[in-house]
């Protein structure tokens, strides 16, 4: 009865160690959450007016009956992006399709959501392999579709919690240079997009080419008012315009993509280390039961043994 006591004790000890680790996860993952989130509503003002901005000139150069994906026209930029190929649509023979991925552990059922739902999407609208690209970023994603038999095109084995700018071009840069050589004629981002602190959502977002200009909200979000546009200036022209703002624009739309996929993965984690102490506190108090109640008992036979040992005496 000593040893298991003494076996209890240590599973107490190390389940509140582990506690402790989780706890202190919980709260670094908290803080993340929260400077991810400010930081993602901030660009997200950014990112929708370049949008607004785009749109209206898009539509008027349409309107006009320019065909962007066909002018030859423009001034050279210093631009690391054509626009124009970043508008040309063409028969979809090949889907590229960009996995982001959570980059470390301990994050619940973040990536194996993730997976499944595109491993299910894949499956659905391909026959084979040679219908589709598949780019990751996390070494679990790539892991995940080796093991489901599918080849990965091209990976990134991770990103920082919070990436930076120059990360996101470099994924920008890959996948434009993919799409204008030919190697797919569409590009999905495919992410989980945060929605509180305590649920994600499933997303499959077009990235190449862009073809929205036509809708008035973008991302869920009305963007503006047809009564209310303002009156822009163009100078040195609209085409020359278009060609410097397009690949801001591209590059916030993955960028903010990436954000909010990391801001979900934060949440979570959070969401995951605050379970695993519940759990942990939950364990230990189980095992405290056990523990008094084996004690109780080692202590009730050892009164029993003194009692019937004395009485034996007296007799």
């Amino acid at each position: 009865m000593g040893a298991s006591l003494i076996d209890i004790k240590k599973r107490i000890d190390s389940t509140k160690m582990t506690m402790q680790i989780t706890s202190a996860m919980q709260m670094v993952s908290a803080a993340k959450l929260n400077r991810s989130e400010q930081y993602m509503r901030k660009f997200h003002e950014y990112s929708h007016k370049i949008y607004e901005i785009v749109a209206h000139l898009a539509k008027e150069l349409q309107s006009e009956g320019i065909e962007l994906s066909d002018s030859d026209d423009v001034e050279n930029t210093e631009s690391f992006i054509d626009f124009r190929d970043m508008l040309i649509q063409r028969p979809i023979k090949k889907t590229g399709y960009l996995v982001i991925s959570a980059s470390q552990g301990l994050a619940g059922n973040y990536n194996s959501s993730l997976f499944n739902a595109t491993l299910n999407m894949l499956k659905e609208d391909h026959k084979s392999h040679d219908e589709f690209v598949l780019m990751t970023i996390g070494s679990a994603a790539q892991a995940f579709f080796a093991k489901a038999g599918i080849e990965v095109d091209y990976q990134l084995e991770s990103i920082s919690d919070f990436p930076s700018f120059d990360e996101v071009r470099s994924i920008i840069v890959k996948a434009v240079s993919m799409f204008r050589t030919g190697e797919f004629d569409v590009l999905y981002v495919c992410y989980n997009h945060h929605v509180n602190a305590m649920m994600s959502m499933y997303r499959a977002e077009q990235f190449l080419p862009l073809t929205n200009f036509d809708d008035d909200v973008h991302d869920g979000v009305y963007m503006f008012d047809q009564s209310k546009q303002a009156e822009y200036i163009f100078e040195p022209s609209k085409e020359a315009v278009l060609a410097r703002l397009l690949p801001q624009f591209a590059e916030s739309a993955v960028y903010e993509s990436i954000l909010d996929a990391k801001t979900a993965e934060h949440a979570a984690r959070m969401i995951a280390m605050r379970s695993a102490t519940d759990n942990a506190s939950k364990l230990i108090d189980e095992l405290k039961k056990i523990y008094n109640q084996q004690r109780q008992s080692a202590i009730t036979q050892e009164i029993t043994e003194i009692v019937g040992g004395a009485s034996a005496l007296g007799q």
